[in-house]
């Protein structure tokens, strides 16, 4: 049996820097079809985009997909609000989670499944003080500053 892998469509990579991920989750997304035909060519930004969760059902906002080019007027929205697809005990653990203070529902990530099916990586996530990111470039700068010592050393 052949597995194929996760095919990316795009990646939130502001999100790792602005916020400390503690749980991810899978969820789907409700699309329309000429949206489905945008997101296989790659026409997705999330950069600013997030979730709420409004009345048992979680939304994502602010994500743009590029109306398709060879869609006629049936193209919906680029900026509209999306249903995302959870299960209903998820939904509640993530509502009872985000009601504490200073946690947010962000995505990382919107790909293709195995079958084809477009999903968002989905993060309960607590965003960084500006401290926090200071120590992650610290840390980051040093292990390429280790790296190059490495590299030099071994030529």
């Amino acid at each position: 049996m052949e597995t194929r892998e996760k095919k990316p469509i795009a990646t939130n990579r502001r999100a790792q820097h602005e916020y400390e991920i503690l749980e991810t989750y899978e969820a789907g997304i409700v699309l329309s079809g000429t949206e489905v035909r945008s997101l296989r060519d790659n026409n997705c930004q999330l950069t600013d985009c997030y979730a709420l969760i409004r009345g048992g059902e979680v939304w994502l906002h602010n994500v743009h997909i590029s109306p398709y080019r060879n869609g006629g007027w049936d193209n919906p929205d680029p900026d509209r609000k999306r249903k995302l697809l959870l299960h209903r005990r998820e939904i509640r653990t993530l509502e009872q989670k985000t009601r504490e203070k200073g946690f947010a529902l962000v995505p990382l990530s919107m790909y293709f499944s195995e079958n084809s099916l477009v999903k968002v990586e989905l993060a309960l996530a607590r965003g960084k003080k500006l401290y926090d990111k200071r120590q992650t470039i610290a840390k980051r700068d040093a292990a390429r500053d280790i790296e190059r010592a490495m590299k030099q050393r071994m030529r």
